[in-house]
């Protein structure tokens, strides 16, 4: 909710009050960062037979020259035609990669879906980032984005299905959820550094300008499907412009 109507003296002193939990804010907050470069990483030590727009790959096929690799979970499904809308909200605010690959990292979205299904939704979104296809392989639930009990023990965000009902996460137990994967390659060995499954909507630049409104995100009950995705977008200007 906006705030009240205010004198210039009282904005001022309002502003000068956040102001410093903004700072307090970014201290915690870099620290935070500080921690999470120096988590300790973990050897990969399966293969994963992914697979491509040309064809086969693997995890280290992925860093192509880099050293760093972010991989964004995207919940698509093998029986879906669409992937996920909120996923679809986060690619739309994915950095410019030659950013990332300028610092040593490269980003790319990995699937369930078969490729089959996942160059036809990319190419009608206009999408340009590398997208990979993990079907038929562990990759979804080792990194804990895909649950199936029959598959794997479940495990979301770092908590066990004990942990999960008691944390009244009965829903997050089944099916793609969203997540994100962080690996170092050094040496020819792949490592797992990070992962995240928890506000990574603070990952969107949509957000992070938004938040600086009155308004704030206007996003309901819906979240981030309540965005449209570019097709959507493209339609929608299509017939305004009849």
């Amino acid at each position: 909710m906006p705030g009240k109507i205010a004198t210039a003296e009282e904005w001022r002193a309002a502003r000068l009050a956040l102001f410093e939990k903004e700072k307090e804010s970014a201290c915690l907050v870099d620290a935070i960062k500080a921690d999470r470069r120096a988590l300790p990483m973990v050897p990969v030590t399966k293969a994963y037979n992914l697979q491509g727009p040309d064809g086969p790959v693997t995890l280290k096929d992925l860093f192509g020259t880099k050293s760093q690799l972010i991989v964004y979970h995207f919940m698509f499904e093998p029986t879906a035609d669409d992937g996920c809308q909120g996923c679809a909200f986060m690619a739309a605010n994915f950095p410019d990669l030659r950013h990332l690959a300028d610092k040593d990292t490269a980003m790319i979205a990995v699937s369930r879906a078969p490729i089959e299904k996942i160059t036809p939704y990319k190419e009608k979104n206009f999408w340009k980032f590398p997208w990979v296809s993990s079907h038929g392989t562990d990759f979804n639930y080792d990194f804990h984005v895909t649950l199936n009990e029959r598959v794997a023990p479940a495990e979301y965000s770092f908590l066990n299905k004990e942990e999960l009902e008691a944390a009244e996460r009965r829903g997050g137990m089944s099916g793609e959820q969203p997540g994100l994967t962080v690996f170092k390659l050094e040496d020819g060995q792949v490592y797992h550094t990070y992962s995240a499954y928890f506000r990574l909507d603070e990952l969107t630049s949509t957000y992070a300008f938004l938040d600086l409104t009155p308004a704030g995100r206007q996003e309901g009950s819906n979240g981030p499907a309540g965005f449209k995705t570019p097709a959507e977008y493209a339609e929608e200007g299509k017939k305004g412009g009849k």
